[in-house]
């Protein structure tokens, strides 16, 4: 599906936590082609040049601005990234696809209507369409000229989106569906052209619609009031004995929850990558602050635990954005050579649980890094003068969209076990051959010698206790595991510092490997960092998960083990810290 050169793996998913990576398996931001360059600087150029300055017209929700900075972005090809050659696209693949989303959140509100266009509102008749719906809704989508939104909640479903009360029938002529209900929050839909949405033919079918703005019986509500991104449109869509012609049903009838769940799959990732696009805005912000405003005689920038706070966030953006393109390059790797919907579907797939981990933790580093930005700041950041005080508004939508961070978290470990049931995930093998592992003898941090060795091997010891949770778990929680939810929410925990530790850890060691390890001392800082915080959760969530899952002797089997595989030498992380704040602050901004 994609034109690009692939640079990365296509492993299987979920395989992290029982397959050693190589680095040079993996995508990483240092591997971009010189056409992802060029176009990322089309679209930062696009948004320093055009859509900064109207700001204040998109806080305004001014419709016609809006439009007219999405047309453009349609002349410059932003808006076809993902849509197919055959209806005027550009068929570039999912790494240069995140690569815009992240872009284009230098501006929180853009960056929905952005990604709300460009991958919910056009991906659905993308992948699942028909010829004739492709020819007649992509090449405009494309150009801008036509804009797209979606909606999939109901106030009384929410997140369980499958309960869905709208319902759809056919007319006695057989030429047109006839919906009732109500959707929620569709995304986009105070200026869109066409609404994306779900109902149930016959009141049991969940099926998928595709309704163009002036169909008799489609009204929309009023903007809904949001706390941040207020330059969005977001207003329920009114189906009144609404008429949609018979070829605008979207896939099939009762399918409608592959479009949904599969959309909103790809969005995630994409997400993420827009998450690490927020947090570097507000770092900036933070960092120009902080060496401009002074207190006790000097610049802030000067103080320790101003320091602190911003080589922390420079280490957290690093593993988030390690983790957001290494799971576009293996989905781009794995669509190479795939010419048909269904197959990349089933790739795209495969990557499930890893595109619910970036999700989750890209937005929780946006929050931690724009409520640290707002501190920063202290009572400026307070106050709408400065505009660390949107991002830190904007920024709360994320932990909520595509799926919440919870519902996401409960997907990990459903999706890993489903593999492991299925054959595909070999993970309980992996778990017991754990029993059988030698114990070492004294301290085995002390052995740690060769670059990064003590980070690989607390690696492997993260993925150990993931191996070791989630094969427990299963194992005496059965079909029943769904209903233990908080033990479910503390292997998710696991899972995804683990991921992301090996992200960042693969990519220091890749970088080092092509430019010589003289040249990756700020990487080996951001790894250190990050590794000394994400160990100390991992060793947390696992000793509160396990005394529910085991008890007795076995019980402190597994605590011996979270022990020996957390176990490592004291690292000096503030001076780690202090020349990660250095750099960042010299490059005024997040410097990787």
């Amino acid at each position: 599906m994609t034109s690009e050169t692939v640079l990365a793996v296509a492993a299987k998913g979920g395989d992290f936590l029982i397959e050693d990576r190589s680095p040079r398996d993996i995508f990483t931001p240092e591997d971009f082609t010189e056409e992802q360059i060029m176009l990322a600087q089309t679209a930062r150029d696009f948004m320093q040049k055009d859509v900064l300055p109207k700001t204040a017209e998109i806080l305004k929700l001014n419709y016609e601005t809006i439009r007219e900075l999405m047309k453009k972005a349609g002349e410059i090809g932003l808006l076809a990234i993902e849509v197919p050659e055959a209806y005027g696209g550009l068929a570039l693949g999912k790494v240069t696809g995140a690569l815009a989303s992240e872009i284009s959140a230098m501006e929180g509100s853009w960056a929905v209507t952005f990604m709300g266009h460009t991958g919910i509102g056009t991906l659905p008749i993308t992948y699942f369409g028909t010829d004739e719906q492709k020819a007649k809704y992509l090449p405009k989508f494309g150009t801008g000229e036509w804009i797209s939104s979606y909606s999939l909640s109901e106030a009384s479903s929410a997140s369980d989106a499958l309960n869905a009360k709208a319902r759809a029938v056919l007319s006695p002529d057989g030429k047109n569906w006839i919906l009732n209900g109500e959707k929620m929050w569709l995304t986009n839909g105070g200026f869109a052209d066409v609404y994306i949405t779900f109902a149930k033919v016959d009141g049991e079918q969940f099926t998928a619609f595709i309704i163009d703005k002036g169909s008799p019986g489609v009204s929309l509500g009023p903007e809904e009031r949001k706390l941040g991104i207020k330059g969005s449109s977001t207003r329920p869509v009114i189906l009144q004995d609404a008429v949609i012609p018979k070829e605008n049903l979207l896939g099939e009838i009762g399918k409608g929850h592959k479009i949904a769940f599969n959309i909103l799959n790809i969005g995630r990732f994409k997400l993420g990558a827009g998450c690490v696009g927020g947090s570097t805005v507000a770092l900036k912000a933070a960092c120009e602050y902080a060496k401009e405003r002074s207190a006790f005689g000097k610049k802030i920038a000067d103080f320790g635990l101003i320091q602190s706070k911003i080589g922390e966030m420079t280490s957290r953006i690093f593993a988030a954005e390690s983790m957001a393109y290494r799971t576009a390059g293996m989905i781009d790797a794995n669509l190479e050579g795939v010419h048909d919907n269904a197959t990349s579907l089933k790739r795209i797939e495969e990557y499930d649980a890893e595109c619910s981990m970036v999700k989750v933790f890209c937005s929780e580093v946006l929050d931690h890094v724009v409520d640290e930005s707002v501190q920063i700041l202290g009572g400026a950041g307070y106050v709408e003068d400065y505009p660390v005080e949107r991002y830190y508004r904007d920024a709360r939508i994320n932990r909520i969209f595509e799926g919440t961070n919870e519902i996401n978290r409960l997907l990990v470990p459903g999706r890993m076990v489903r593999r492991a049931l299925s054959g595909a995930l070999p993970i309980f093998d992996a778990a017991m051959a754990l029993l059988d592992e030698p114990r070492p003898e004294g301290r085995p941090s002390a052995t740690d010698a060769g670059f990064l060795a003590a980070e690989v091997r607390l690696t492997k010891g993260a993925k150990k206790i993931s191996l070791m949770l989630l094969a427990l778990a299963a194992q005496k929680f059965q079909a029943k595991l769904q209903d233990q939810q908080e033990v479910m929410g503390f292997f998710a925990d696991v899972a995804i510092d683990t991921y992301a530790l090996e992200s960042a850890l693969l990519r220091t060691q890749k970088k080092a490997e092509r430019d010589g390890e003289a040249t990756a001392g700020p990487f080996v800082a951001a790894l250190q960092v990050f590794a000394e915080g994400a160990v100390s959760r991992i060793e947390a969530a696992a000793r509160q998960a396990l005394p529910t899952i085991e008890s007795g002797d076995m019980l402190a089997t597994c605590m011996e083990g979270v022990a020996r595989f957390t176990d490592r030498q004291p690292v000096a992380t503030i001076p780690l810290r202090r020349s990660l704040a250095a750099l960042t602050l010299d490059k005024d901004g997040y410097p990787f």
